[in-house]
């Protein structure tokens, strides 16, 4: 197909070890694309496909959906007209989940979340709990953004359920968004002492309007149609590759340590 037919756009979802080879076929054919995250799985290879995506220039972004959530979007531009948050924290947890890849193939979602929503991250901390038993390492992670801000992350894969969590903390606000499944998505925000906005999702909502899996997708196919740059682009998201590659490369080695 690819070589016989003119492709508007492409939206490539593979599994980990076939993003890099299947989105660099589709830079260097100069195909517009989404690229499906983790990109690679090693830091070779995200950089590698850094490098075609800078060299080629090919349209393209990540499937980064918590970008596009409706109701993290709607914090972070409430919370910018108070001020900026001096804490964040986001709990991502998950059942049954000791994939020894998890940080960097799913947890890369909340940490790309905080950096979209706050601002590069600048120097990070982490800290595992990993039970005697086979049990999935649990990653508690401290944070410190370029722009001041300091903030937590909790991975947590084997707690027996589906849930992520956003909160960002400032002066006289308070906004928390809870996304998971039914009518666990919710958002609140508090300011000066008193709840402001309230609101939880409808439980015949599809799934993919209320995680921003359709609005990322609506992003991409918008700009097809204004022939602009979509994004966010692999230059976008390696930072939070690095960092998720770096928090690996660390627990590795403290493993090692303790071994």
């Amino acid at each position: 197909m690819l070589d016989t037919e003119k492709i508007d756009g492409c939206v490539c979802v593979m599994p980990i070890e076939r993003i890099v080879e299947t989105g660099i076929q589709l830079l260097e054919r100069r195909i517009p694309c989404v690229i499906e995250k983790p990109l690679g799985n090693s830091l070779v290879d995200a950089e590698r496909l850094s490098h075609v995506a800078a060299e080629t220039k090919t349209p393209h972004m990540v499937s980064v959906n918590r970008r596009f959530m409706p109701y993290l979007n709607r914090a972070r531009a409430w919370m910018y007209e108070l001020g900026t948050p001096r804490y964040v924290r986001a709990t991502q947890v998950r059942h049954a989940r000791s994939e020894t890849d998890f940080i960097w193939s799913t947890a890369i979602h909340v940490l790309d979340a905080l950096r979209y929503v706050v601002s590069d991250i600048k120097e990070f901390e982490v800290e595992i709990q990993q039970p005697n038993d086979p049990s999935g390492i649990w990653y508690l992670i401290t944070l410190r953004f370029e722009s001041g801000t300091t903030g937590r992350i909790e991975v947590l894969p084997t707690a027996g359920m589906v849930e992520e969590s956003y909160e960002f903390f400032g002066e006289d606000f308070r906004a928390r968004i809870t996304a998971g499944s039914g009518p666990q998505r919710s958002l609140r925000c508090w300011h000066r002492g008193a709840l402001v906005i309230d609101e939880r999702a409808n439980d015949d909502e599809p799934e993919d309007l209320r995680n921003g899996s359709y609005q990322e997708v609506e992003t991409f196919i918008g700009a097809l149609k204004t022939a602009t740059r979509p994004q966010p682009e692999v230059k976008d998201i390696l930072p939070s590759a690095r960092i998720c590659f770096a928090i690996a490369d660390s627990v590795n080695k403290k493993k090692g340590a303790l071994s």
